[in-house]
């Protein structure tokens, strides 16, 4: 008789944390043929440019380890787009550090800062990675909720006052924001810095839509923050303005101590990223500015979505200000559960969307709200419209 395997149930640090709901929509709208505008990828090709210098890239050798930081050559072309886009100089060589896309670099700043029993504030909605990289290293994660504006307004700033605590270690913030929309303003970053100037607490700014503004509004980077910026560790992605997300190459912008210590921690989770990718965007973002003509191009998609959802649907249509996403309200249509919805929108009428209730701690019982990316061609939006506006 052959032995019997016994296995042995582990407990895991988060036993509560199943499938992200991304890959779940994304997994629904294959099993349905269902046109998925949920998960945020483009279903158009990278510029001409970037792949052809791969290719040059690889021919020319390049196809061993980077250096740890990242090519120098890529962080100096870093260092000269935010100089162009923020009227700042940062040194390429001790602030600047490539990174695996911007949650590899979200994942290590945390590790490299986060103690255990420290806590860190999240404003919710927030992009499911923060909570539990939090909880992996042993944090805390302090949730606060936004309004239906999802502005820092008094009630927030207020809520920051009440959790502030000699255990804040991190405030995480993300602007252009990941699912709202939201665009901080420089008013609002102010109020923050009023808040925590005379703490320790540092602050993680995912920045990875910043060139994706739209109808006006305007970008605040945190390194353009004169007393902000000296305690931010801002990140960055390639992977949206180049439509390469399958990269997966960002960066990370900090300060010279902070560098240090997320190289500490960088080194020992990823080393170093694609060489030949690298190579290729240093090359892509050397002269000109390439970043420019996509912003033209995902902005003339935005445009065209929300005017005929606005024209034609039973959807209502909310005021996001950034990144390639747009969220609905969608009670004229069903007054159900956000989740529920998005599936009945997939298995009925064919559309992948992402609820708005996992971005959050406690989701508010009322909001009956959905994101869906248009970083999609025009016939794959023109498609999925032809049927929310059937609906």
């Amino acid at each position: 008789m052959p032995d019997v395997v016994r296995t042995r149930s582990v407990p895991g640090k988060l036993p509560d944390v199943g499938t992200s709901i991304f890959a779940t929509m994304t997994e629904l709208a294959r099993r349905h043929g269902a046109i998925n505008l949920a998960q945020g990828f483009p279903d158009f090709p990278i510029p001409d440019a970037l792949g052809e210098g791969v290719v040059r890239a690889v021919r020319a050798g390049a196809n061993q380890y980077a250096p740890m930081p990242g090519v120098p050559e890529l962080r100096a072309s870093i260092a000269r787009k935010i100089a162009l886009t923020q009227g700042v100089a940062v040194d390429p060589d001790t602030e600047i550090t490539v990174t695996a896309g911007a949650t590899q670099g979200i994942f290590t700043a945390v590790a490299a800062l986060v103690r255990a029993g420290d806590e860190v504030i999240i404003l919710d909605p927030s992009y499911d990675s923060y909570a539990p990289a939090v909880r992996l290293v042993g944090g805390q994660p302090i949730r606060i909720p936004l309004p239906d504006s999802f502005s820092l307004d008094d009630a927030v700033l207020n809520a920051l006052d009440r959790a502030r605590s000699p255990r804040t270690r991190l405030l995480i913030l993300n602007s252009p924001g990941n699912p709202s929309g939201r665009v901080l303003t420089g008013a609002e970053l102010d109020a923050i810095a009023a808040r925590f100037d005379d703490s320790d607490t540092l602050i993680l700014s995912d920045e990875v839509y910043e060139h994706l503004v739209f109808e006006g509004a305007t970008h605040s980077s945190l390194l353009q923050h004169p007393t902000l910026r000296e305690r931010t560790l801002v990140m960055s992605s390639f992977g949206k303005i180049f439509h390469a997300t399958g990269w997966k190459v960002g960066y990370v912008v900090a300060p010279p101590s902070l560098t240090t210590e997320f190289r500490k921690a960088h080194q020992f989770t990823l080393f170093s990223v694609s060489t030949p990718m690298q190579w290729a965007l240093a090359e892509h973002l050397a002269e000109g500015e390439p970043w420019t003509e996509r912003v033209a191009f995902l902005a003339a998609r935005r445009q065209a979505f929300r005017e005929r959802l606005e024209r034609e649907s039973r959807f209502r249509v909310l005021p996001c200000e950034g990144s390639y996403f747009q969220l609905v309200d969608y009670r004229e249509i069903r007054d159900v559960p956000d989740g529920e919805f998005a599936v009945w929108l997939t298995e009925v009428h064919g559309v992948a969307s992402i609820p708005l209730s996992p971005f959050y701690e406690h989701p508010p019982a009322s909001q009956r709200l959905v994101r869906f990316c248009f970083a999609k061609e025009p016939e794959t939006l023109d498609a999925a419209l032809e049927r929310l506006c059937r609906i």
